[in-house]
């Protein structure tokens, strides 16, 4: 299906959504102080899959903003990964610029000479180097996901992890799919490539949910009946207020830990005893 003006739109909405998806991750970080639970080897992996992404897509010709979507990737995968080093290990910004920096460095120049080769291939017929960059690419992106089921599996949450940013990576994943979809001809690695991750991203949100968000639903409940029940037993002299959020203990996830704001709640009742 060649329709030039949707794929540029789209691969541009794309871009844009992996341009500001990893902010979220990275402003949570720096306002907690911390990493816990959040992979710096998803990140690493992440930050490398960006580079036969990028190979990929340029040599397949896609539009401008599908070049240079690998690129951010990159980029903000390794903010976030030095992130881990810096909060967790207590790196030093010397230290943590003095290891990223040249990374980054290896990164593209392993990305420039790829790009050349791979050119090269295609001018002579030759369409499985690119190929392997395609799988290569999905392979990564897949494998740093999917290092996040085994924490999962490991503590049964999903923690550490903003599901502002994975909403956003979602999204791209979306635009990016369409946008591929659009091209002059159908590309069935390129789908592959943001299909894979998008179904593993949709993994996540459901996990999120049976993990996070229905035992934050059900500590809600509970504590308002717990404050009804106060309430009600000292005819009107226990005060809601009484639980305040900074007695509870804070989380490393999205949703606060039912658990801890019930245990908060009944230490606030019985100082008032």
């Amino acid at each position: 299906m060649d329709i030039p003006v949707a794929a540029n739109v789209l691969g541009t909405l794309g871009a844009v959504c992996w341009s500001i998806q990893l902010i979220p991750q990275i402003v949570i970080n720096y306002r907690r102080h911390n990493a816990v639970g959040l992979q710096p080897t998803m990140m690493m992996l992440w930050a490398w899959a960006g580079v036969p992404l990028g190979v990929y897509n340029i040599a397949e010709g896609f539009n401008v903003a599908l070049r240079i979507q690998p690129q951010i990737l990159t980029l903000l995968s390794l903010v976030t990964w030095i992130q881990c080093f810096y909060y967790e290990r207590n790196w030093s910004v010397i230290r943590s610029l003095a290891v990223v920096v040249p990374v980054a460095c290896i990164m593209g120049a392993v990305q420039a000479a790829l790009t050349i080769g791979v050119g090269h291939a295609k001018d002579r017929n030759m369409d499985w180097p690119a190929i392997l960059m395609a799988v290569a690419a999905a392979v990564l992106l897949a494998a740093g996901v999917g290092r996040h089921y085994i924490d999962v599996y490991v503590h049964r949450t999903v923690r550490g992890i903003s599901f502002i940013f994975v909403g956003i990576d979602a999204l791209g994943d979306v635009f990016s799919l369409m946008s591929v979809v659009f091209q002059p001809t159908l590309d069935v690695l390129g789908m592959a490539i943001y299909g894979t991750e998008l179904v593993l991203w949709i993994g996540i949100f459901v996990c999120g949910a049976h993990y996070n968000l229905v035992p934050w639903l059900r500590g809600k409940r509970e504590s308002t009946a717990a404050v009804a029940e106060g309430v009600e037993g000292r005819g009107g002299a226990a005060v809601a207020s009484g639980i305040a959020l900074h007695d509870a203990p804070s989380s490393t996830s999205v949703f606060r830990t039912p658990s801890g704001e019930f245990e908060a709640m009944r230490r606030g009742v019985n100082r008032r005893s």
